[in-house]
């Protein structure tokens, strides 16, 4: 039986066939289109959707045109609807890179596509077109990442997770639909990036008030835990981490809005007489990750209008050190206790808090609900966020009990932009 199905239609390494159960009743009324897959080393199929012989052969042709040939067929007559250049994937790439190069998200943007980039040279694949890029050419790209490590600076190797894996190939087809929107190629991406939910565990660990306070202690008596490093670079760090702490617990940010405070008025970011911050500095075009405006309790409001006129955090980033306190306090490893710590385990106790009620106080504080178009000067009108920044000022004294000092000791400002 299965040499009968073999002889009803080829082109190529792709032949017809239909899919037999192990008594050589059918799975399904449909043609299958099959064909072995070098690169993953198993046999591939697909369903025509049909039972008509003569429509699954147009559909085999389409396959193997776009596929082998790079060209596309008409599903419905069988005609070939172009006979153009195949536009390399390598050369999509290069020019969606030269296109975003002006956006905020470009330093995100580079890494995941060059990650691409490697997978093609490594396999040899550096002559492939963007209508070659299928569901299981993907395949293949997610299998040969899972198996090269993320190497620090320093070395140091980690499993790379499947959710950066994901990133890669969402970004892979923002790069391919491009090319198509400019009709460089016929089709858009023939493939979808898997939802974040399914590749991505949220950690689930979270800080309570003692853990924060213990965060605090240690930037504020060095003298408590041991010094890798000369004790000059590391009250640097220890103070650049000390401010990067202060801000997130105040404001809530992501890692990178916190590292992007500034005091300084180009940026238009801290508006004292209103006691608002926003996260979104002048110029910068919002993303996904919306960057909301949010208002500034006492204590830290006194801090920011010490800070001169630049970054409150000076460092761009308080990654190593953020990492030495966790190995030093024994904070959970395996990715929990990141620099997204603090902002989890603000949400976390602030909707404890805060009650599902007024819960919409922190999705906006979060950036998770953005104000509407009526709502433009509320940020800095008196009881805007009340709720959450009342909440916010009761977790911020509770550390300050627990760590003198933590928002109230002098810290040098940071230097000018």
């Amino acid at each position: 039986m299965q040499q009968q199905d073999s002889e009803l239609y080829a082109r190529g390494k792709y032949r017809l066939a239909y899919d037999r159960k192990r008594d050589g009743t059918l799975r399904s009324p449909y043609l299958q289109i099959v064909w072995y897959d070098a690169a993953t080393r198993r046999i591939r199929s697909r369903s025509t959707g049909t039972e008509d012989v003569g429509q699954a052969e147009v559909e085999l042709d389409a396959l193997y045109l776009k596929r082998e040939r790079g060209q596309a067929i008409c599903s419905a007559c069988g005609q070939t609807l172009r006979a153009g250049v195949r536009y390399l994937l390598n050369d999509a790439i290069a020019d969606y890179l030269v296109a975003r190069e002006g956006r905020t998200s470009i330093g995100a943007i580079r890494p995941r596509l060059a990650h691409v980039t490697a997978f093609l040279t490594d396999t040899d694949r550096q002559e492939t077109a963007c209508e070659d890029v299928d569901e299981d050419w993907v395949q293949t790209f997610r299998e040969w990442a899972a198996q090269q490590p993320i190497v620090s600076p320093t070395g140091i190797k980690r499993e790379r997770s499947p959710g950066t894996i994901e990133a890669s190939v969402r970004q892979l087809a923002a790069a391919i639909n491009f090319a198509h929107g400019r009709k460089d190629t016929l089709f858009p991406a023939a493939f979808a990036a898997r939802a974040p939910e399914e590749v991505s565990r949220t950690p689930g660990y979270r800080a309570d008030i003692k853990t924060l306070a213990r965060m605090f202690r240690y930037c504020l008596h060095p003298e408590d835990a041991t010094a890798l490093i000369t004790e000059k670079r590391m009250r640097m760090d220890r103070d650049q981490l000390l401010r990067f702490l202060r801000i997130s617990v105040a404001t809530w940010a992501r890692p990178d809005a916190a590292h992007d405070v500034s005091t300084a008025r180009a940026r238009d970011q801290w508006h004292s007489n209103a006691r608002a911050l926003n996260l979104n500095q002048k110029g910068r075009a919002q993303t996904t990750k919306h960057r909301p405006i949010v208002p500034i309790g006492p204590r830290m409001a006194a801090i920011l209008d010490t800070n001169g006129d630049g970054f409150y955090v000076s460092v761009g980033s308080i990654r190593k050190a953020f990492a030495a306190m966790q190995l030093a306090l024994k904070l959970p490893a395996d990715r929990e206790s990141g620099m997204k710590l603090i902002r989890r385990s603000m949400a976390h106790l602030a909707r404890q808090r805060l009650g599902e009620r007024d819960w919409i106080e922190g999705q906006i504080m979060l950036g998770h609900r953005k104000l509407s178009t009526s709502d433009t000067y509320a940020p800095f009108d008196t009881g805007y966020l009340s709720r959450a920044l009342e909440v916010t000022d009761s977790i911020i004294e509770e550390i300050e009990k627990l760590c003198p000092g933590a928002f109230s000791m002098n810290v040098p400002p940071a230097a000018p932009e």
